[in-house]
């Protein structure tokens, strides 16, 4: 993906409306402080344009980010906040499930977790939620940098197993700092929104 031009063109709260939008959707779903907006951020070649912080819950809105004006990326609220309300978590819980049922053009949703741990007990619930709403959720497992190498193919492994995986469930490792993994997640995406543009030639592809 080549990127010309990004905005972070709609904002959504918990009483917004989900926007109608015209090109394909990939969203991006993890815990609080998973690395979200820095994967954004890197993606998107761009240091600052989703907000990141060290203190989580930040992303308290559904957050569309335009692409060339051929696709969104929609970063979905961190959820496992601790120190939110339980109103509050579910509210933002209601926001994604209502996000997920009503986008018309979303494509793809990608979960992420820390490759460091074990998946924790927000992370399964998380992935057992978005099959169970029909999707077939994209494993991203971030902070690949803060592992060593000899010790990946071990990590992966326990994030399957503990997250209890579907058979042929993708596993993308994935470093915000050396950007290792962008262009495998670059490729995902492009060959997930591709249908979009079938019979015609896809300007946003790199060769």
């Amino acid at each position: 993906m080549v990127i010309k031009n990004v905005s972070l063109e709609t904002v959504c709260g918990i009483t917004s409306k989900i926007p109608d939008n015209p090109y394909p959707e990939v969203a991006f779903a993890g815990r609080s402080n998973v690395g979200k907006s820095s994967l954004i951020n890197a993606l998107m070649n761009r240091k600052s344009l989703a907000r990141t912080s060290a203190q989580p819950g930040k992303t308290q809105t559904i957050n569309f980010y335009n692409i060339n004006d051929a696709m969104y990326l929609v970063d979905l609220p961190g959820y496992g906040y601790a120190k939110a309300s339980e109103e509050i978590k579910a509210k933002w819980g209601k926001m994604i499930e209502n996000y997920l049922h009503v986008s018309k053009k979303l494509k793809a949703v990608f979960l992420l977790v820390d490759i460091r741990h074990d998946p924790s007990a927000n992370d399964k619930m998380m992935y057992d939620w978005m099959v169970y709403q029909g999707f077939s959720p994209i494993i991203i497992a971030t902070k690949l940098d803060k592992i060593k190498r000899s010790q990946i193919q071990k990590q992966l492994k326990a994030v399957r197993e503990g997250l209890k995986a579907e058979p042929g469930t993708i596993i993308l490792p994935f470093s915000a700092e050396t950007k290792q993994g962008r262009e495998e997640l670059w490729d995902l995406i492009d060959r997930l929104i591709l249908p979009e543009d079938a019979g015609e030639e896809n300007p946003h592809c790199t060769a």
